[in-house]
């Protein structure tokens, strides 16, 4: 049986990727396999980010070796023009990681122009959220009672976004390990807890929505999926459109004051959680039973 280095090390040597010359796919496997990754995972992110930095350079007429890739000219060359139309949070990951490998690689420090940086939303207070759930309750038909109830009950109860709740059928959102939980699909795949206080709401929306989509649609591959649902319930002078990014923010909020987040950060002395990352990657994940109790909300 392999160990998990070489598992990671067959992962890397086989590794080729999509969209970009074989020679760039050659550097970013030169370059990757060199800085030892902590798993598979982490190993594909920095493969992609070296591979497409190496393609950069090439379109540029560079010579495709580490000392010229990696050296911080062409790097914030590729951020600022190669990676202009990604969005912010993507440049700033891609950087990270190709900063990483400078760092490994060439072990060298860079000299970096700051990126923006897009902060969190507000979290919805309690009396906010309980318009909202309000409103939701008011809609003049069951079907849009239920589709309203499962958007904030998904959003604020499980931090699901419109790309996450595109696929949630109402047979998705279960009963199980002493908790509500539902089944994300899609290429972010995952069981997420719903807290304890909208468990009930998720539920009786899905009970409804049975086979169908909770928050409605009949096409998976569908666009905009909660704007024309979103739109429905913008009444009232007192409430402004409801906002999924502050139901996730308020998910987030909910859920880090149960973990004890701000304690930890506190005593830690840590003000940003960009490192926590390198550390988490490290940890195995508690398995459904344990994420129900830490995150579900249940007191």
């Amino acid at each position: 049986m392999l160990s998990s280095t070489e598992e990671v090390a067959r992962f890397v040597g086989g590794w080729r990727p999509r969209g970009v010359c074989p020679e760039a796919g050659a550097f970013a496997r030169s370059v990757v396999g060199a800085t030892d990754p902590a798993s598979a995972l982490r190993a594909r992110s920095l493969l992609w980010a070296a591979s497409r930095l190496c393609a950069f350079a090439l379109e540029c007429g560079l010579d495709p070796s580490p000392a010229v890739v990696l050296s911080v000219p062409v790097i914030e060359r590729f951020i600022v023009v190669g990676s202009e139309n990604r969005s912010g949070a993507a440049r700033r990951t891609l950087r990270s990681n190709v900063v990483f490998l400078r760092r490994r690689v060439l072990e060298a420090e860079p000299c970096l122009v700051p990126l923006g940086r897009e902060r969190s939303q507000q979290p919805y207070s309690a009396a906010e959220l309980a318009a909202y759930l309000a409103l939701a309750d008011a809609q003049p038909t069951q079907a849009r009672r239920s589709k309203a109830s499962a958007l904030i009950a998904l959003g604020a109860g499980a931090g699901l976004l419109g790309v996450d709740l595109r696929l949630v059928t109402g047979h998705d959102v279960v009963r199980r390990s002493g908790g509500v939980v539902v089944c994300v699909r899609g290429p972010r795949a995952r069981v997420v807890p719903v807290r304890a206080e909208l468990a009930e709401r998720a539920i009786g929306a899905g009970r409804f929505a049975g086979r169908s989509f909770i928050v409605g649609g009949a096409e998976p591959n569908r666009r905009n999926v909660t704007s024309g649902l979103i739109a429905s319930l913008a009444r009232g002078p007192d409430l402004a459109r409801l906002s999924l990014a502050r139901l996730r923010a308020t998910w987030v909020a909910r859920c880090a004051a149960d973990i004890g987040l701000a304690t930890f950060l506190a005593a830690a002395g840590v003000h940003c959680s960009q490192r926590l990352g390198d550390v988490v990657a490290l940890l195995e994940p508690g398995d459904e039973a344990e994420a129900v109790a830490l995150l579900g909300g249940i007191h």
